[in-house]
């Protein structure tokens, strides 16, 4: 939410991330520094980006997050997974995955 939904990256990181942020995203830096600048280059080109969280699960040392993100108003959007291992209540490691919302779907389910 405070990252994306209220762009302010680095208080996000300051509040959650450990010292450490190793990324499994093949796209992405380990650090803080590659997220921050990933979410305000996001921001730049899509303004009205969005991240809505439908579940939450946590177990253990992981919190895993399946989301909704919506990148402008009208966009079908896509299926985020996000996985996060914390250390003392802090977010250490992030894996994700990441699937576009298709038209026409072959079921009537909705992918969340």
């Amino acid at each position: 939410e405070l990252a994306i939904n209220q762009c302010k990256p680095e208080e996000a990181v300051a509040k959650y991330l450990g010292t450490y942020y190793r990324q499994h995203n093949p796209g992405a830096g380990d650090g803080p520094e590659p997220f921050i600048q990933a979410v305000k280059r996001i921001a730049q080109h899509f303004p009205d980006f969005r991240m809505e969280s439908k579940r939450i699960i946590a177990g253990g040392d992981y919190v895993v997050l399946h989301s909704h993100l919506v990148l402008k108003p009208g966009d079908r959007g896509s299926a985020v997974v996000d996985i996060f291992r914390l250390e003392n209540g802090k977010i250490v490691e992030h894996w994700d995955v990441v699937q576009e919302v298709p038209e026409p779907s072959a079921n009537n389910n909705t992918m969340f």
